[in-house]
């Protein structure tokens, strides 16, 4: 799998996350200071849900200080369902419930065992075709 993993920063986690992803044999592109580019958050979330978005990558990991403004960024590009999760158990639901496509969340807070397991959780789980309907009403529509 080809996965987008972005951040406004480049910390232990960031290259932790990178390592594990690439570890599990996914291919991983790099976004932001990760990637050796001085991005902000909310650039950062563009482009990863650009990559996802575009099909360039299959999913993301997003990753800014408390995840909220990547992730808010990220779905401002259509078909975009990021979800910034703090637990397995949120990020299985993201994936089940809500077809989430870029999993967030916060580098102040998330350990890299937490973060693998959210990373495992998320790509673990298919989304429940009986909320397709639910997930179309939530597309983005000209006002």
């Amino acid at each position: 799998m080809r996965i987008a993993l972005g951040s406004d920063e480049r910390t232990t986690l960031t290259d932790a996350l990178a390592e594990d992803l690439r570890g599990r044999g996914h291919e991983v592109v790099l976004v932001g200071p990760p990637g050796g580019a001085d991005l902000g958050w909310a650039a950062v979330g563009r482009r990863v849900g650009e990559l996802v978005a575009g099909g360039e990558t299959d999913t993301a990991v997003l990753c800014c200080w408390t995840g909220t403004g990547a992730s808010i960024a990220a779905n401002k590009v259509a078909g975009v369902r990021a979800a910034l999760c703090t637990d397995a158990e949120t990020a299985r639901g993201a994936r089940r419930w809500n077809d989430a496509n870029v999993l967030a969340f916060g580098l102040r807070l998330t350990s890299p065992t937490v973060a693998a397991e959210l990373i495992d959780a998320f790509l673990d789980t298919q989304a429940d075709p009986d909320q397709a309907g639910t997930i179309a009403a939530i597309e983005p529509r000209e006002p």
